[in-house]
């Protein structure tokens, strides 16, 4: 079977069992439980597709790579547990459609169109794939970069991990954790920089379907492109609800780049009391 045609009838199975299992269960999180999963199984049916290529073989190798640090991180923070691992911004659309609305929103969008969002970042290696140029040094540049953002994502995330041990404990101590949210290490440069690290690398990853065929433009790139945006539509939304919820986060924002690690601006000095 063509290993496009595979790849697509997966991705149509797997949309269709996320959706049912979300109704029979009313949680809305089986999209996030597999988003690091499915590439992982989408990259190895397009390397072998493609005769297991020595790049296809690094770029399925690299997205195997991601998915069992991301699959990790999700785990430790109860992704998987039955009934506890619900993205909570779900239940906050839920109390704010109708149900009938939120029914249709769940099966275009979140089971319908994330899926094949997943399948679409993956798909430069179904370029990579086609194209003749052998393995070279942009290759194993670009996968060493890869590897820088997987690492930057990885600290940005053990740092998020660390901060809400940190909170539990003190909640657990009976004390009011302040500040409420992370803003030390990478948190210091980018409000989200694992959001950041994590769309860079799907960017790098199109980057292998430039050096296989010799061309800039494919029509793979719209897996990197729809990526961002849902992550800039996803950051806008969530930051709404964190402002909503921590007084001091306006601040925060004022002084820290939302997703691109940047310096971080001063803090302004507090009034002189009169």
């Amino acid at each position: 079977m063509n290993p496009l045609v595979a790849c697509l009838i997966l991705c149509a199975v797997i949309a269709a069992a996320t959706w049912i299992t979300s109704v029979v269960t009313n949680e809305h999180s089986w999209v996030d439980r597999i988003w690091s999963i499915a590439p992982v199984a989408y990259a190895w049916i397009l390397a072998a597709g493609g005769g297991l290529e020595p790049r296809l073989v690094l770029m399925a190798a690299l997205v195997t790579l991601w998915g069992i640090r991301l699959t990790f991180n999700f785990a430790r923070k109860g992704g998987y547990r039955p009934g506890a691992g619900e993205d909570y911004r779900w239940a906050v659309l839920r109390g704010r459609m109708p149900r009938p609305a939120f029914e249709v929103f769940n099966l275009l969008f979140i089971a319908g169109f994330q899926n094949a969002l997943i399948l679409a970042f993956c798909l430069p290696l179904w370029t990579a794939s086609e194209g003749s140029r052998p393995l070279g040094g942009w290759d194993i540049l670009l996968a060493a970069v890869f590897v820088a953002f997987l690492a930057g994502e990885t600290i940005a995330d053990q740092q998020q991990w660390e901060f809400h041990r940190w909170k539990a404990a003190e909640r657990a101590a009976g004390r009011v954790p302040e500040p409420g949210f992370v803003q030390t290490g990478l948190w210091r440069f980018s409000r989200h920089p694992n959001f950041f690290f994590e769309q860079a690398q799907w960017w790098v990853f199109y980057g292998f379907a430039v050096t296989a065929t010799g061309v800039w433009l494919h029509w793979t790139l719209v897996g990197a492109v729809a990526l961002s945006g849902l992550f800039i539509g996803s950051t806008i939304f969530t930051e709404s609800l964190t402002r909503a919820k921590y007084a001091d986060y306006d601040a925060y924002r004022k002084r820290t780049s939302m997703l691109v690690p940047w310096f971080a601006k001063r803090r302004e000095p507090s009034p002189e009391p009169v």
